[in-house]
């Protein structure tokens, strides 16, 4: 990006900063010289955030943002704008996990999930395109490797990624032609409170499997070789920093070698049978049945 005179090196608004790779890039981005403006939807919950900035030495514009409350998120984002006098960048961050299968989740837990981690992306996206025009600035935004290979229990929340992947993928053509920017960092497992704050209660979710449950048995035995791996919000933020900075960044952007190989081999498998291959053994003895 470049510096921009009067606001360090640019006005840099994130969302989603209460925890993991929001809070992590809020504090690694102010360090690296940007004024930021840490958003999150519940600013109670802003403790460790302040807690982080301060043991960092660097000073956060925290203010409340939802980013399923479109009418709200419209006027932060101008009023932003209006204090600095300018909008730099965007990062979107904010989502929320879902786990469960189609029979297993309600209507109103599905459109919840695409409420949060798609509409109100792009909700976030139209709002700043105004102001990252004028700036002739850029928009990140937090995608997963969910986005590109479809994961068992996590249909709604990869479908929702997918999406954002789509919609932002068609757009960045459009979007370079009037000078923003736009890029999808793809991270694959993250140690992060993300995955707590779904809130799994896995007796009860056993119980109420069904004929689903000894699939879902061996993805929840699954899950933590998944994570064995895993990287940590820091590192993440770190790509994002690196997004932030290049003149010239590509669309996609992997955080990981995992991610990279991962996002490679469904780029690379035309039919899909080399993916639904590999996730059904997620399911363990389940999948043969």
């Amino acid at each position: 990006m470049v510096e921009k005179a009067g606001s360090a090196r640019g006005v840099v608004l994130i969302t989603g900063t209460s925890s993991g790779i929001g809070l992590a890039t809020a504090v690694a981005a102010a360090r690296a010289g940007y004024t930021v403006v840490a958003t999150l939807r519940d600013p109670e919950r802003a403790g460790a955030l302040r807690t982080a900035a301060d043991e960092a030495g660097v000073t956060l514009d925290i203010r409340r943002l939802d980013i399923t409350e479109e009418t709200s998120l419209t006027d932060t984002v101008a009023e932003v704008a209006a204090a600095y006098g300018r909008l730099d960048a965007v990062v979107n961050n904010a989502g929320a996990g879902s786990v469960g299968t189609l029979e297993l989740l309600t209507m109103d837990q599905i459109r919840a999930a695409f409420e949060t981690n798609f509409f109100g992306t792009i909700a976030v996206t139209r709002a700043a395109l105004p102001h990252l025009r004028s700036s002739r600035g850029r928009l990140v935004t937090i995608g997963s490797i969910g986005g590109i290979v479809g994961q068992p229990f996590n249909e709604t929340y990869c479908a929702a990624k997918a999406a954002v992947e789509a919609y932002l993928e068609s757009l960045a053509p459009v979007a370079d032609t009037v000078g923003v920017t736009v890029s999808i960092v793809e991270p694959g497992p993250v140690l992060s409170s993300f995955v707590d704050n779904i809130d799994l209660d896995r007796p009860a979710m056993l119980a109420a499997a069904g004929p689903y449950t000894p699939a879902l048995g061996g993805y929840l035995e699954y899950v933590p070789e998944m994570f064995a791996s895993a990287q940590t919000p820091e590192e993440v933020a770190a790509t994002v920093l690196d997004v932030l900075a290049d003149p010239a960044p590509p669309f996609r952007v992997q955080t990981s070698q995992f991610a990279k190989e991962f996002v490679a081999g469904k780029l690379a498998d035309l039919d899909g049978s080399a993916v639904v291959s590999t996730t059904r053994k997620w399911l363990g003895a389940a999948s043969a049945e």
